[in-house]
């Protein structure tokens, strides 16, 4: 399907008359998983630094490694929109090099648009990209992006002052143009009133169940993440122990002379195995000096 034919801006349509549901993806597999699915949209999140590469945080992922997952996706999940996750330092430097970077997920991360962390700090940026043609996603709460000056991984939105910015930072990202807006950790009930003050789509995530939709790590989702997974998180199956119940398996199948059986191996007729076997001892016997030839 043409790039162009998956337009971000079709899940306006969907506010206040069905929800919206996404996941992250980040390699071939699971994108294609989430094609098959159903599912909205797939974000190819920066928490790939988390569930891929095994890091502690978000912050030193950069844009190539980003782009590697994006075109992997791009090939499993051809069909459903693709938001690329601009990681940390990509567009906080200037307008400029957020531009150019949005653009790199759009020509080479085969993207349909690029998610931005931040409210009203980040709206003049948010607002070039818009500019130059790129649709962006919102996404303001606990920005992980930001969690060094947030004091952590923590709830946001619970004092008046924290409240009261939350709803500005919506309007105000609205307002600039984007097409929807992630609330990740916020109170249900303040994300139901940010839902109910703009006309974009909001995308819950630790947000009640009030939002236009719902998006989770599909590491969570599948209970493929070995470390504590956070409250908001619902896991439909326990991957990892499944999966490492199966490379067990594997192993005692092999140890034991289990696998491979006969089933999982290729045959050669008797008439060339004995040719093979012959021709094996002739060559052997003429290396050891022996005369004449086999009759």
């Amino acid at each position: 399907m043409s790039l162009f034919k998956l337009s971000p801006y079709s899940l306006i349509e969907k506010k206040g008359k069905e929800p919206i549901v996404a996941i992250t993806a980040y390699d071939y597999v699971s994108a294609k998983l989430a094609e098959e699915s159903g599912f909205d949209f797939v974000l190819i999140g920066d928490s790939a630094s988390m569930v891929i590469l095994g890091e502690e945080d978000t912050y030193s992922i950069g844009m190539e490694e980003m782009l590697l997952f994006c075109k992997a996706v791009s090939k499993g999940a051809p069909n459903i929109l693709r938001i690329g996750d601009m990681p940390f330092l990509s567009y906080q430097i200037s307008k400029e090099k957020a531009i150019l970077n949005a653009g790199r997920f759009v020509k080479e991360g085969r993207c349909h648009g690029v998610k931005v962390e931040g409210g009203e700090e980040v709206a003049e940026i948010v607002s070039a990209i818009v500019r130059a043609g790129i649709p962006v996603l919102g996404h303001i709460g606990l920005t992980p992006q930001r969690s060094m000056e947030l004091g952590g991984l923590k709830v946001q939105g619970k004092t008046i002052e924290s409240a009261q910015k939350l709803l500005r930072d919506a309007e105000i990202l609205e307002e600039v143009g984007v097409f929807a807006i992630i609330i990740e950790c916020v109170p249900a009930e303040l994300a139901k009133l940010i839902t109910q003050k703009v006309n974009v789509p909001t995308i819950g995530i630790g947000a009640g169940p009030y939002t236009d939709g719902q998006i989770l790590v599909f590491h969570d989702v599948v209970g493929l993440y070995p470390k504590i997974r956070p409250k908001f998180v619902k896991t439909y199956f326990e991957g990892y122990e499944n999966f490492k119940k199966a490379l067990k398996n594997f192993i005692n199948d092999c140890k034991n002379r289990v696998f491979p059986s006969e089933k999982e191996s290729f045959k050669i007729s008797e008439e060339v195995l004995k040719q093979i076997k012959f021709g094996v001892k002739l060559r052997n016997y003429k290396n050891l000096g022996g005369e004449g030839e086999s009759g």
